[in-house]
């Protein structure tokens, strides 16, 4: 395959362990009969142990990384989602589990906010797969906030029973999904083949099974002529299912870039929502360097919602993430933070601008709360509550 155009050149080291991958992959293909689901590939390409992105060692977030997310722009982030965790755990009890929790920025931002609110959680557990990024979440725990790292603890799997608040930021995009290809002659699943040197190779297939059920009930016209392509996230609803069984009291806010449904599958959206991304370059190659990018794709907050709904949990509200940071108080945060002619406040308002501006992530991302004997209205969706969307 071709390199997309302007990406920088992995180091020699970084090569070498994608080529582990690679022959890791043709492995699986091979013993698969020749084809595995894109799913399949995705998820080993992020997770697959010691060599993919999430489970390797290359650096993913901040400057030097692929990726920049909100905690990493500002702590202002966290410390008005602070607002909306705190009232989940006053409202079922004092837990927080963070999933997916990057440089541990956000847990940090978290426990220092609700210190000063003396609203701290007896417990505050990271679900985190990645054996890198646990170690970078423990270092800035004990430099940011060492006097409540005692209080973090690191989960191998979802806890048994759980009341409290679970916090996901940017966790639902990087679950595998499946690639639909919807043609004039049917429902097709694309997944990865090999070529005649072993290179991969995009490969159709009838969709089958619960991936062709899932497709079917999205009740797309299939095109007259050429195809439209998009995702299918059944890791994510099952994920969910997972937590409705074991949340007892509490509530998920689950944080991501995406559309309901009605936009998600738009007509002209039909090459899909899928993403790589490279040392900040974003690309369309997913077959590129395994192991070393991240691939992405936006979520389907309408799944999600009919995800925790279907396994008995409340739809508490969704909104934009402006909405959400609004209603948190984040303006409140900002004239907290400095002087307001300070370089210090200019460069925070700056960044809360991109956290809240439409044309950069204050529309683009979304949260959704789904929970679970909450029986007060949430302070996230006071303002701008867009459940009628779904």
């Amino acid at each position: 395959w071709s390199k997309p155009m302007n990406l920088p050149q992995p180091s020699p080291d970084a090569l070498e362990q994608s080529g582990r991958l690679v022959s890791r992959l043709r492995t699986l293909i091979e013993t698969e009969g020749g084809w595995i689901s894109f799913a399949t590939y995705m998820a080993e390409a992020l997770y697959a142990p010691g060599l993919g992105y999430y489970s390797g060692g290359a650096r993913k977030f901040g400057a030097g990384g692929d990726f920049i997310t909100a905690p990493e722009l500002t702590p202002l982030f966290g410390q008005a989602l602070a607002t909306q965790v705190a009232q989940i755990m006053d409202l079922s009890a004092p837990h927080l589990i963070e999933a997916g929790a990057g440089t541990g920025l956000l847990a940090a931002d978290l426990l220092l906010e609700l210190e000063r609110r003396n609203a701290l959680p007896e417990s505050y557990g990271i679900l985190e797969v990645s054996g890198e990024l646990r170690e970078r979440q423990f270092d800035t725990l004990a430099s940011k906030a060492p006097h409540l790292a005692s209080r973090v603890s690191w989960l191998d799997g979802l806890p048994e029973h759980f009341s409290g608040a679970v916090v996901a930021n940017e966790v639902l995009d990087v679950m595998p999904v499946h690639l639909i290809a919807w043609r004039p002659e049917g429902i097709f699943e694309r997944g990865v083949a090999l070529d005649a040197a072993g290179g991969f190779v995009w490969a159709d297939q009838l969709a089958s099974g619960r991936v062709a059920e899932a497709a079917g009930a999205l009740g797309l016209a299939l095109p007259s002529e050429g195809e439209y392509v998009s995702e299918l996230n059944l890791a994510g609803r099952a994920w969910i299912g997972e937590w409705a069984a074991r949340l007892e009291q509490g509530a998920m806010l689950l944080v991501d870039y995406g559309y309901p449904r009605s936009e998600y599958y738009l007509a002209s959206r039909s090459t899909g929502t899928l993403l790589c991304y490279f040392r900040h370059h974003a690309h369309g190659d997913p077959f590129l360097w395994p192991g070393l990018n991240d691939i992405t794709a936006f979520v389907d907050f309408t799944a999600a919602a009919e995800a925790g709904f279907e396994a008995g949990l409340d739809v508490l509200g969704y909104t934009d993430q402006a909405n959400l940071l609004f209603n948190c108080g984040i303006l409140e945060c900002l004239a907290r933070r400095a002087p307001e002619e300070s370089t210090d406040y200019i460069r925070a308002a700056k960044a809360v601008q991109r956290l809240t501006g439409p044309h950069e992530m204050g529309e683009l991302f979304k949260v959704i709360a789904l929970g679970k004997g909450i029986t007060q209205p949430l302070i996230s969706f006071r303002r701008g509550d867009r459940l009628h969307t779904l």
